[in-house]
């Protein structure tokens, strides 16, 4: 209980301000000879010779007419507040902002988005975040000196972001993260069965989550369109995310509504908070092929201050996005000393993804994410797999992660022979449900209340710590921005 009531205290000053960062589809700021593949579909006639949005077919409004007038971003509203100028990709301005992921990763331009969106003279603003107040229990009816733990907790993160053209075709955008977990959750995190990765009082953390610092994200970046289908851009970063895996968890759309980060976190995006990285992209129609340099050692249990950027480590992405519904993304990073407590230890991390969105009406949509991930070290090689789905029908959202992961002793504090080499297979299943309850105000947050459940499967070596098939379950409320509405989107030109 010893968080419960700074967890109420959170919940409601968020309110006004927290939302996840996933998005619908809204026109990219594309001339009227736009590339026709980067959507999937046959060209519209153009309205006009310098139309941004000639050619771009909207889908229908939704059937769900609850709140129809009032929920949600209507885009309808966007006029007198600079109409749809700039409203592009937060690093091209020829593509949708739909395909905004996290850092520079990208999502399907057929993500739906969740947010609050304004103009300020040149300025467009966007604001994006989740609260989860909740109640979770791992390894419920555990005996003896079987691990698990139970705790209220409320992991949250707020980000806003604003982009302004520069000239004829300069692009900026400035980024800004935080979350109050250290507050929320307490420095050591919430416990999570299998879970590792970083540190707390000299010791690792062993089925816990780790808070994320109060500044996960403070960027700037700049791109520059040599022509329609080419782009230059620069991405800096104290922190920021290098060019690393797919869309980080806390961003992608077919995670949005688990509340818990994924096993594999440590073996796919947990540079997603790097003190001190540096990034280059080129952007060739649908393919972007990026460099980074950056920090390798991960947070500190520091969480309110800035780590010393080192730019020891390095990485390279190639993402492909061949429809509107689909994202590839390949990489490898060379990551120096990420683990405070093994600084002699370093991993080469070589991750994969397919991202897939498809959204047929408001608050209709499927998304699903299947990512591979493995690290490479001196120890040998440790995979991980993730297959994940988001199924949002109206009101109700059913939603559902499987993950396979190997971990060795040391990331699971067993007890292990200096020569040996072993590596525990952890198989783990959530499914869980969520239901839309209310919108709080004409353009406030939306709230949901969801459970969720999951069944684990570890190796028989490690079931005297966890059980042979440990299960755990929680309850919560959840808060973010509303959708942005297609239907609201019918008054523009086309």
């Amino acid at each position: 209980m010893k968080h419960l009531f700074s967890l109420v205290a959170l919940v409601l000053p968020l309110a006004a301000a927290a939302q996840h960062h996933h998005q619908p589809s809204p026109p990219p700021a594309r001339p009227a000879a736009a590339d026709t593949t980067h959507h999937g579909h046959h060209p519209a006639t153009p309205t006009s010779a310098t139309d941004p949005h000639a050619g771009h077919h909207m889908p229908a409004a939704s059937p769900d007419t609850t709140h129809q007038q009032h929920a949600g971003h209507d885009m309808a509203g966007m006029e007198g507040m600079g109409g749809m100028q700039g409203m592009s990709h937060a690093y091209s301005r020829n593509l949708p902002m739909s395909r905004n992921g996290s850092g520079t990763a990208w999502q399907p331009d057929a993500t739906p988005m969740y947010m609050w969106m304004s103009h300020h003279g040149k300025w467009m603003v966007m604001n994006h975040g989740a609260v989860f107040g909740r109640y979770t229990n791992q390894n419920i009816g555990r005996s003896g000196t079987q691990r698990g733990g139970n705790t209220f907790d409320a992991p949250n993160w707020l980000m806003t972001m604003a982009q302004r053209n520069i000239g004829a075709k300069g692009l900026l955008n400035l980024t800004a993260m935080i979350s109050l977990d250290p507050l929320t959750e307490g420095l050591n995190g919430y416990p999570l069965l299998f879970q590792s990765g970083e540190a707390y009082r000299g010791r690792p953390l062993v089925d816990r989550q780790h808070p994320h610092d109060l500044f996960s994200a403070l960027s700037i970046g700049y791109t520059h369109a040599v022509s329609e289908d080419v782009d230059l851009s620069l991405y800096l970063g104290y922190p920021g995310e290098p060019a690393v895996g797919p869309t980080a968890f806390m961003h992608r759309i077919s995670a949005m509504p688990n509340p818990d980060a994924p096993l594999s976190h440590h073996w796919v995006d947990a540079t997603h908070i790097t003190f001190g990285l540096a990034t280059l992209g080129v952007r060739y129609k649908q393919f972007k092929l990026e460099g980074s340099n950056f920090t390798g050692r991960e947070p500190d249990e520091h969480r309110y201050g800035f780590d010393r950027p080192r730019a020891d480590s390095w990485a390279g992405r190639l993402q492909w996005a061949p429809s509107k519904e689909l994202v590839l993304e390949a990489g490898q990073a060379y990551i120096k000393s990420p683990e405070e407590l093994h600084p002699e230890d370093n991993v080469t991390r070589t991750t994969a993804a397919v991202l897939h969105s498809r959204q047929w009406a408001d608050y209709r949509f499927v998304a699903s994410s299947l990512i591979w991930g493995m690290n490479k070290s001196d120890h040998g090689r440790e995979h991980s797999a993730l297959a994940e789905t988001n199924l949002t029908l109206g009101r109700p959202t059913f939603y559902g992660r499987y993950e396979f992961v190997q971990k060795d002793p040391d990331e699971l504090a067993v007890p292990h022979s200096e020569e040996s080499e072993t590596v525990f297979n952890i198989h783990a299943l959530t499914l869980g449900t969520s239901y839309r309850l209310a919108q709080l105000g004409a353009k406030g947050p939306e709230l949901h209340v969801g459970a969720q459940g999951t069944v684990y499967r570890p190796d028989a070596e490690v079931r005297s710590y966890y059980g042979k098939t440990p299960v755990s379950a929680e309850v919560y409320l959840r808060l973010n921005a509303p959708l942005m509405r297609m239907g609201g989107m019918g008054s523009m030109k086309m």
